[in-house]
């Protein structure tokens, strides 16, 4: 199985960071590969959410990487599922609040099948450049509040 993790402390309180990962919207502004984003079905940032979403593929080419929210736990966890396109991950945002600091851990993984599982180093450096942009979704969410 492929894994990857990162860990990132925010100068914010838990409610305002899981706001903000809850809401597939907002995934443009911290991961440079989104090219656009949609909720399709459901309410935002919540357990059955879909959100359609256009990633840059090889050479810029769009690819599908929709997901579906399978778990939403305010101000703790929210879990979900990658549903279109070639990888499809689960990931999961676990917060940890103390003194107004949030402690953010994003991590995936993948069962690699049939051919994909000859690009397994591969998968798992996307995988680690994905969960990487903590820095930047950090700079987004502290931007305002410095």
């Amino acid at each position: 199985m492929a894994h990857a993790e990162n860990e990132v402390s925010i100068n914010r309180p838990a409610n305002d960071v899981y706001a903000f990962v809850a809401d597939g919207l907002n995934n443009k502004l911290w991961r440079p590969t989104v090219q656009s984003a949609a909720l399709a079905s459901g309410e935002p940032g919540t357990k059955g959410a879909v959100y359609s979403q256009s990633l840059s593929g090889p050479g810029g080419r769009p690819i599908a990487g929709d997901y579906e929210i399978t778990a939403a736990e305010p101000n703790k966890r929210l879990d979900f599922q990658v549903i279109a396109g070639p990888a499809r991950p689960k990931g999961s945002f676990t917060l940890q609040e103390s003194d107004g600091t949030t402690i953010l851990r994003f991590a995936l993984d993948l069962q690699p099948k049939g051919f994909m599982k000859l690009m397994g180093s591969m998968i798992t450096k996307t995988m680690q450049s994905e969960v990487g942009q903590l820095g930047a979704l950090k700079a987004v969410l502290e931007k305002d509040h410095a």
